[in-house]
């Protein structure tokens, strides 16, 4: 098994007054989940599909079988839940698989909290947003600059609780050392460009780096909630 060092901070922002983030950061999983549908909704879906990730976490090691079997079990898990108040959270994260071929870090996402990765000095966004906005910068309607202030910038294109049918996107990859993975709710890309992210980034050992970049977000504004999860692969 692939060995990791976490650290892991939340914030509820300085406008909300609910955090409907929750999060998971337990090998082999670590994983965000950012709840919608306001107050007694959106908290309660996030922390429904952590729940579920949890538990099969706690399962013994994983496979990708596995980990798409546990998104499809977290978005029922949601639509059972549901009392009338059309909840829905997205999940984001990645998960440490031990296959025929070796160790694998497995990247998952559906919705618009993302995953990017420090490799040496290329710094990515591994996820896509499932969002109108990417849409729109995808089809080249707008730049990705025009995305951030654009004003349906928060409408998602899918979600754990929206339909029967989950899709979520995967993507497998070496654990090489030294890779920093940093996980994270949109109250983080909301309020800091990737420029602005990097150099928090790389702000001391994962828990440092993790609390810096919520600070941050919250120093910036603080408009919406904020879940930071930083992850290094060991040596």
């Amino acid at each position: 098994m692939t060995r990791f060092f976490h650290g892991a901070a939340t914030s509820t922002g300085r406008v909300r007054r609910v955090n409907e983030d929750s999060y998971l950061a337990a090998p082999p999983i670590f994983a965000v989940a950012d709840g919608m549908g306001g107050h007694d909704a959106g908290e309660v879906a996030s922390a429904v599909a952590i729940d579920v990730l949890a538990r099969y976490a706690r399962g013994g090691p994983l496979s990708v079988d596995a980990v798409l079997a546990a998104l499809d079990e977290a978005n029922r898990a949601v639509i059972g839940r549901d009392e009338a108040h059309r909840m829905g959270t997205t999940v984001t994260g990645l998960a440490s698989l031990v296959t025929q071929a070796g160790s694998q870090v497995m990247v998952f996402n559906v919705g618009d909290s993302r995953v990017y990765r420090l490799a040496g000095d290329q710094f990515s966004q591994l996820t896509v947003d499932h969002s109108e906005v990417q849409e729109l910068v995808l089809s080249g309607a707008i730049t990705p600059e025009q995305a951030r202030i654009h004003p349906r910038r928060n409408i998602v294109t899918r979600a754990l609780g929206s339909d029967f049918v989950v899709r979520p996107d995967h993507w497998l990859l070496p654990p090489l050392a030294g890779d920093r993975y940093l996980v994270c709710s949109d109250g983080l890309t909301g309020e800091l460009t990737d420029e602005e992210i990097l150099p928090l980034l790389l702000a001391g050992d994962p828990q440092q780096a993790a609390a810096t970049l919520v600070a941050a977000a919250d120093e910036a504004g603080g408009h919406d909630n904020t879940t930071v999860i930083v992850v290094d692969v060991a040596g």
